[in-house]
């Protein structure tokens, strides 16, 4: 009996010291993280159709009509230290095919940007930006002439107009979904290719452009530009640009550029997804009101990027 108390506490005594010879056992080292990719690339692309097909004797009435629309946002960024370059290509298209109508085109933009920065704080740049503003499609203007006969006549073609604005100032930055580019020096050149075309329509100037000549340069002239772009929740985004052009040898209220581009989409499964977008404008060359455009459309939407969204 002695001896096994004695072989006890022997084992007893000894149980710390092999505690304290036993090696610990670590966790193994987290993965490092994946690298931040040069450019940071995104793509955002929708597609929709719409129909009516009706019988020769539907008793309710109507016509039969599809319509069509495609929009695509391809953006590339890349900073580098205090340097900064971000690029983008933003397209929308839309139009119908009505029986007893013909084809009408609903929504069409043609819009690029590239712009270099060079930081001045976090939330300050220096910048120098190009954009292009046009259109892909003719558009025509429909009503009725002397007699009451329908008539199309030409409004627009593709970079026709055209407006091409360099600008140079600063840009405001607070967070990642937002930024204001406020460029004091931003000359524009529109073109407008065979202006002769339009006369007829719009009246002796289309789009501030002489007959004869296909382009006007507007060298003093001031921009502004503000962008937001945000998911509201994991299936919705908000996307809005709104820009101001203004030129120092008119500077007056009335003939102040203004055109405002919205767009809401939301996804309803993996590549199913509603989009509402409009387009708000007030061009004094162009008419003395403001102008408008809205598309409702269900559709296929496909979204790709390189990187992961900046914790807001």
């Amino acid at each position: 009996m002695k001896q096994l108390v004695r072989t006890a506490l022997a084992a007893l005594l000894a149980a710390p010291a092999l505690a304290q010879t036993t090696p610990a056992i670590t966790p193994a080292p987290a993965p490092p993280a994946a690298p931040d990719p040069l450019w940071r690339k995104s793509v955002k692309t929708g597609l929709g159709l719409n129909e009516s097909l009706l019988s020769s004797n539907w008793s309710g009435g109507g016509v039969n009509t599809i319509g069509f629309n495609a929009l695509a946002n391809i953006r590339a960024n890349r900073k580098s230290g205090p340097h900064s370059f971000d690029n983008e290509a933003d397209f929308l298209f839309a139009f119908s095919q009505t029986k007893g109508l013909g084809y009408r085109k609903g929504q069409d933009r043609l819009y690029l940007d590239t712009k270099y920065g060079r930081a001045l704080n976090e939330r300050w740049d220096m910048f120098l930006s190009l954009n292009l503003l046009s259109q892909f499609a003719p558009g025509y203007k429909y009503d009725q002439d002397a007699a009451g006969n329908d008539r199309a006549r030409l409004t627009s073609g593709f970079f026709a107009p055209a407006f091409l604005t360099a600008a140079y100032g600063f840009e405001y930055h607070p967070a990642p979904y937002f930024h204001l580019r406020l460029a004091p020096f931003a000359p524009r050149l529109t073109v407008v290719n065979r202006v002769d075309r339009f006369v007829a329509a719009l009246g002796d100037t289309p789009y501030g452009v002489n007959p004869g000549h296909s382009t006007r340069f507007e060298v003093l002239a001031a921009q502004i530009l503000a962008e937001y772009d945000q998911n509201l929740s994991p299936t919705v985004n908000l996307k809005a640009r709104y820009v101001l052009f203004a030129n120092y040898e008119h500077l007056n209220f009335q003939e102040i550029d203004h055109r405002l581009d919205v767009g809401l989409t939301a996804k309803v499964g993996k590549y199913v997804n509603v989009a509402l977008n409009g387009i708000a404008l007030y061009d004094f060359d162009q008419s003395s009101n403001v102008q408008f455009s809205q598309g409702l459309t269900i559709g296929i939407a496909y979204a790709f990027q390189n990187f992961v969204d900046a914790k807001k």
